[in-house]
């Protein structure tokens, strides 16, 4: 087994890293950094942009050839996580949720002529995107397979869709979206991926979620999709192939989000750590204190656990092996692991860590996303069951 990263990677880290601390930090200090939705400011988000252009950090996912770094999974879980550190990181550097996990599908399955008309202003950081997948109740959310209920029915030469749709995140201000919608009752071909542009008619957004957590941008919105026209040169893969285009975007997606993750549970402990060597308590400092250390351990030990199931992960992936199940157990154990960092630095800091004088209480309310977003938890537990299950000991074999 190998431990080490390759000298590009480490040089990359350290890159971003520097970046982080020299740059994105103090901007979190200033309020008037900060926009809609407790988010970077757009203005201040296009300048720190340049700045991570000229470091040598845009991008990290796509390729060389279209002006990224051309880093695979196992370089991304690097840079990412040091990115993840600063709420403003990944945004920055454009490798944020939900442009991320659309470029990667489109660069996966998109031919190339959509991949100039669909997928490079994304990565020139032109356009955001979303993707236009999870639906109301009775409609899909984590079996869109088998419970979709938005329509595109084949016209000639386009679709027309018809369907609602919810917590499409990003999509106020999106200008390129990726639609999963039903062309069929097929049970395993019935779904169809295809893209179509914020300014078409035909959609719009009927409300912005409120959420009880901190926003990306262009928020968590609600819309309604009646007689939106989508020509058939715009659809991924084929008809009928909307599930494998799906199954492609979540596989990696829930992995970079890990990745950030990682980062944001180890800011968490970063922040309490000055002040539980600083502060007393009956005549000891906190940190020389068996409980607190306790504490700390515990929260240090679910984090790298989650680093090395994540990393396991990209692994498999980068040498274009299936992960499911690596993906699953990655995304519950990282979820629960950054709620655990951020509450642990909460108790650790007393009043302080509740109070909105760090970021830690805008952490806790984001993390509790974590075990919801791309899948809840208990579906991915039900993944690795079926797994082992399925391969019995082999589940456990070196691979």
């Amino acid at each position: 087994m190998q431990f080490s990263l390759p000298t590009g990677i480490e040089e990359a880290r350290a890159r971003a890293a520097a970046f982080v601390d020299e740059r994105l930090l103090p901007l979190e200090d200033d309020p008037s950094s900060f926009g809609e939705g407790e988010h970077i400011r757009l203005d201040l988000l296009e300048e720190v942009r340049k700045e991570a252009r000229a470091r040598r950090l845009w991008c990290p996912q796509m390729p060389e050839s279209r002006g990224g770094l051309g880093f695979g999974p196992v370089g991304m879980a690097v840079l990412y996580e040091e990115l993840g550190r600063s709420r403003f990181g990944p945004a920055a550097c454009n490798c944020a949720a939900p442009d991320d996990g659309n470029m990667l599908v489109l660069e996966r399955v998109a031919t190339e002529e959509q991949k100039d008309r669909w997928l490079q202003p994304i990565i020139d950081g032109k356009v955001r995107s979303a993707i236009v997948m999870t639906e109301p109740h009775p409609g899909s959310g984590s079996d869109p397979a088998g419970m979709m209920l938005t329509r595109a029915e084949h016209k000639g030469d386009r679709y027309v869709v018809h369907g609602r749709k919810w917590f499409i995140t990003g999509a106020e201000g999106a200008e390129h979206f990726i639609l999963l919608a039903r062309t069929s009752d097929d049970p395993r071909r019935g779904l169809t991926a295809m893209m179509f542009h914020g300014r078409q008619p035909g959609w719009r957004i009927l409300r912005r979620i409120p959420i009880m957590g901190p926003e990306e941008h262009g928020g968590h919105c609600e819309l309604e999709l009646d007689g939106l026209e989508i020509p058939v040169e715009n659809v991924l893969m084929g008809e009928g192939l909307g599930m494998k285009v799906t199954q492609i975007r979540l596989a990696i997606a829930r992995l970079t989000h890990c990745m950030r993750w990682l980062g944001m549970a180890r800011r968490a402990l970063e922040i309490c750590d000055p002040y539980i060597r600083e502060r007393r308590a009956f005549g000891e400092i906190l940190a020389d204190k068996e409980s607190v250390q306790g504490l700390l351990g515990e929260a240090a030990i679910q984090i790298d656990i989650g680093r090395l199931l994540t990393m396991r992960a990209a692994w498999r992936l980068e040498r274009g092996e299936k992960a499911q199940a690596e993906v699953s157990m990655a995304k519950i154990q990282v979820a629960d692991a950054l709620h655990r960092a951020v509450d642990t630095a909460i108790q650790l800091m007393g009043a302080k860590g509740y109070s909105k004088d760090t970021p830690l209480e805008w952490m806790y309310r984001y993390a509790r996303q974590a075990r919801l977003v791309d899948g809840a938890s208990e579906v991915h537990r039900m993944i690795v069951a079926r797994t082992l299950l399925k391969e019995g000991r082999n589940f456990f074999a070196w691979r």
